[in-house]
């Protein structure tokens, strides 16, 4: 953790930027699994289409003094985008408080806000688009490259231990059973994590997603709505939760 006036400063300016990062992350989660373009299009309201001012788009701000409503047309506005905003600058001031150089904790916001809107999609659409994954694994590189931490070697072993891993477990599960047990892309998501975390991270990325897991069948059950042995479950979040902790806590047991 950083000591000083410089650690606050980081996790004010890293929670600003974490609400902008939010603000386009909750129209990515709608547009992209819409197939709609993200990146050239205006901000639109959901409702009457019209296009939306600057001044409507100021996270959170724009929406308090709405009251949760489209300026132009008083429809309601969904909370995914408040909501987004927030996770994002809660995961950034997470990243600043528990990294030791600035580098760091950007890299590991950058890391929270990729994991978040995946986690997002597949919860919502049980899908792991490469468009989302791909540019986790190239980031994960990346940050090994440049905080030599926990070495471009471990990463790239760790991206390929992570896909054979669960790319085998799916067409096991397919070839023994006769139907899918995995997504296509979750190889790819475990990949991205390991290019994260190294391959000493994967086995403790998995632990935590079982909890995970077994937390959400546990609270499913609890309120008495009955699983099946084909109900589905969003993996991707589980291993999103496992791989932010790894990565911020190290593997279990070092």
């Amino acid at each position: 953790m950083i000591d000083g006036s410089p650690f606050w400063l980081l996790i004010f300016s890293l929670s600003g930027l974490g609400l902008i990062a939010g603000s386009f992350l909750g129209l990515v989660s709608v547009r992209l699994p819409a197939g709609q373009d993200f990146v050239a299009g205006r901000s639109r309201c959901g409702s009457c289409s019209r296009t939306l001012a600057p001044r409507d788009l100021v996270p959170l701000l724009s929406y308090a003094l709405a009251k949760g409503r489209c300026r132009l047309c008083g429809a309601r506005i969904s909370l995914r985008y408040p909501a987004m905003e927030l996770g994002c600058a809660a995961l950034a001031a997470w990243a600043a408080i528990l990294q030791p150089t600035p580098l760091a904790a950007i890299l590991t916001a950058l890391l929270g806000w990729q994991l978040l809107l995946i986690a997002v999609v597949d919860a919502e659409h049980f899908w792991l688009p490469d468009a989302l994954t791909l540019p986790l694994l190239a980031s994960g590189l990346a940050a090994s490259a440049l905080l030599d931490a926990p070495g471009l070697a471990d990463s790239l072993i760790g991206a390929i231990i992570g896909f054979a891993s669960l790319w085998s477990l799916a067409w096991a599960y397919r070839r023994l059973r006769g139907r899918d047990g995995l997504g296509g892309g979750d190889p790819w998501l475990f990949a991205a994590i390991g290019a994260w975390t190294g391959w000493i991270g994967l086995p403790s990325v998995l632990l935590w997603a079982a909890a995970a897991g077994l937390s959400v069948v546990l609270a499913t059950q609890l309120g008495r709505r009955k699983l099946t042995a084909s109900s589905r479950l969003p993996f991707g979040v589980f291993l999103a939760i496992g791989g932010w902790f790894t990565w911020n806590y190290g593997p279990l047991g070092f």
